[in-house]
């Protein structure tokens, strides 16, 4: 039993792992024992957060923008030249974009829908060579989209394409555990609530009051939370879930409205 949630050895890619809930997820792997390489668009943000993340394990930098499909393979190939095998892949990177229905512009979805959800298959795929190296009978290799509980629910911002992003990512989640599994890999999501992020603060600046009253636990999320999960699907106690989407939410998407 000891060792059914370890992750002690395991290689992991996290994508938007310099800040925010990616950073939670990178920060976890580490100090759990796993070879975390992390990757966010600016190579100084990456080295920053890795240098403060290998006090405690091992973390390695790798700057990518995988919002386009060569960022995407580019990373891959970056990886692969470090790295035989890949058991992880957490797919964190996304972006968010708020306005009023009349004014929402083209560009918000072409911005939002390429990193959010294009970025998911486009890596996914590129890595393909590298997880089927990291299955082994009994540990599949693992992929883990970071979706939203704003996938899952009407969120309280105008954020269209966000929200529409992430029902996609949960969807694409189910299509690609069932094509991937006979491959000996699984794919499963997470979708997060409310955590203290970037992403998040205008969000919490304006409703932590009225969020943390609906929220059955009645708190914000920890980073724990967040390493917590991702960790779990990750080892072996996870090795026989594919195609769940679990939010980790405090219970608000099933609280009775």
């Amino acid at each position: 039993m000891k060792d059914l949630f370890s992750v002690a050895g395991k290689v992991v890619l996290v994508t938007g792992g310099s800040r925010g809930i990616g950073f939670m997820i990178a920060r976890g792997f580490v100090e759990a024992g796993a070879k975390v390489y992390i990757s966010s668009r600016k190579q100084a943000d990456c080295e920053g957060v890795a240098t403060e993340l290998s006090r405690h394990g091992t973390c390695i930098p790798l700057a990518a923008d995988v919002s386009t499909e060569s960022g995407a393979r580019g990373l891959a190939e970056a990886l692969g030249g470090r790295e035989r095998a890949l058991q992880v892949l957490i797919n964190n990177a996304g972006a968010n974009w708020g306005a009023p229905l009349a004014e929402y512009p083209d560009a918000a979805w072409d911005k939002v829908l390429a990193l959010n959800v294009k970025a998911v298959f486009h890596l996914t795929r590129a890595l393909l060579p590298l997880l089927e190296q990291g299955a082994r009978p009994g540990d599949p290799a693992r992929v883990i989209n970071i979706g939203s509980i704003d996938g899952l629910r009407v969120p309280l911002l105008e954020t269209y394409a966000y929200s529409a992003s992430k029902a996609a990512v949960h969807h694409l989640t189910h299509v690609l555990a069932v094509q991937l599994a006979p491959r000996g890999i699984t794919v499963n999501a997470v979708a997060p609530g409310p955590f203290e992020s970037r992403m998040m603060a205008v969000t919490l600046e304006r409703f932590r009051d009225a969020i943390v009253a609906s929220c059955p636990l009645g708190r914000i999320g920890e980073p724990e939370d967040m390493a917590g999960v991702t960790i779990y699907l990750a080892s072996r106690a996870g090795a026989y879930v594919t195609g769940a989407v679990i939010p980790v939410d405090g219970g608000i998407t099933v609280r009775p409205s």
